[in-house]
Parts: C-alpha cells; structure tokens; sequence
C-alpha cells in the first residue's frame, strides 16, 4: 500500500477534506494522528478509522495557534510512532466583506489559523524530518492562492502566503531530504466550501452561477482533494516539491 507503516500527522482531520485526508492515508496503510480542535469530530474521525480501515489512528487536541502546544504534539509523534507526512489542513475563512469594512478581529483569526497555524507546522515538524533525513510536508492553500478573491481579502491574502512559504520551505528543506508541496482546491463540498454560498443573499443561484465557470460542471468532493494530498505525499511524487497543485475540475483554464 502506498502509506504503509508511514506515521501521518494531520490538522483540522474532524470533518472536510481533513477527514477525508486521514481516511485516505489509513486505507493506504498509515498510522494516522488525527487532530483538531474540536475533540468530538476528530475523536470520531479516529474512531472511523480504527473501525473501517486497514490503518490505524489517534486523536490528538490541538489549536495550530498555539505554537507551543503544536510542538509538543508533533514531538510526542515522533518519540512515539516516528514521523513521515505531516498535512497542514486546519483553514478557516470568513463572511464576504470588503477591505475596508474588515474588522481587526476577523483579520487576526483568519491570520492565525491559516498562516501562523501553518507556520507552526512547519516550524514544529521540520527539525525532525531534516534529522531523519526524509519526509513530506503538504500545505492546504486554495484558489485563493492563485487568485484574488472579491470580498475574501484576508483568506486571499492568508492563503497566497501559504503557497509562497510552501515554496520557501521546499527550497530550504530539498537537500535534507524533505519535500514540501501544497494543494490548492477549488470550491469544495465542505462545510466550509458551503458557508461561502450560504452567506449570499441567494445561494442557489450563487451555487449556480459558480458552477458556469467550472468545465467539469460541478464541486470537488474531499475524497477528490485527498487523492491529491496522498499523490503529494509518496513516493509516486518523490521529484515534485514547492509546487502548488490546483485541483479545481477546470476552474483555471476558464
């Protein structure tokens, strides 16, 4: 199996394309480190695990804004079970709002998740990985990394930062035999993709008017996204890092 006997460290794996992250690693083999900050979704996400699949899983608290908490949760892996992916997926976006009328509490949390969260990731995983001298880091960006997103200013913002650190990563980490690469979906049937359609006045028609700049006609599905996260993270990738892979069914050639 693709994963197997590798140790998965993934954020935000209590619901989304988290879940369906650690879902897909497990069926691959994996040991998987669920987290989130929500203890009952991640708590059943490993459940889910441990009963349906060939893997294994833990769940494990976690705030990604909380640097010192995500150290000690990446070290306790890796004294543990050892160390091999680690999937920075915890993001959060907010309401629509222009620039101007953004207010400083909005920014702050949409900046703490998405970029500090990110960040301490990275920051808490490479020291391992770098010693061991092996191991694959996927970042969760967004469309949002590519394009400027009206009235999304600060997830714009937050997750074109998450693709360049990516790269910066990779850059820096490449000789010590690591890789880092991020994913970046289009608008995905979460609960997160969803709230961006239910905050408009009419979401159905904004559903519908979305899905005409999409060739393939419809939203991705986490299971999509995960199979892209899981490519990233193998051996089947082993010459491809710093790189940002749209999964967007079309979106970009629209």
């Amino acid at each position: 199996m693709r994963h197997d006997e590798q140790t998965v460290f993934i954020t935000g794996a209590g619901q989304g394309i988290g879940e369906a992250a650690a879902k897909r690693f497990a069926n691959e083999g994996a040991f998987v480190v669920v987290t989130d900050v929500n203890d009952e979704t991640g708590e059943a996400t490993a459940a889910d695990i441990n009963d349906e699949t060939p893997g294994e899983a833990t769940f494990t608290s976690l705030d990604v804004t909380n640097r010192e908490g995500f150290e000690a949760a990446i070290d306790t892996t890796a004294e543990e079970y050892g160390l091999d992916v680690v999937v920075n997926n915890a993001g959060v976006g907010h309401p629509p709002s222009n620039v101007e009328d953004t207010d400083q509490s909005t920014f702050d949390f949409v900046f703490d998740v998405n970029v500090r969260g990110v960040w301490n990731g990275c920051h808490a995983a490479l020291p391992h990985l770098k010693e061991q001298g092996s191991g694959n880091i996927v970042n969760i960006g967004s469309l949002a990394s590519y394009y400027g997103l009206p009235k999304q200013s600060v997830y714009s913002l937050t997750k074109g930062a998450v693709l360049n650190f990516t790269r910066a990563v990779a850059a820096e980490a490449g000789r010590s035999g690591v890789r880092c690469n991020a994913v970046c979906p289009a608008f995905t049937n979460t609960e997160l993709g969803n709230h961006f359609f239910e905050t408009r006045d009419d979401p159905e028609k904004a559903k519908k008017l979305m899905l005409q700049r999409y060739p393939l006609g419809r939203l991705g599905e986490p299971e999509e996204i995960a199979d892209a996260i899981s490519f990233l993270a193998s051996d089947e990738a082993s010459y491809i890092t710093g790189e940002g892979l749209r999964v967007d069914g079309g979106f970009s050639t629209s």
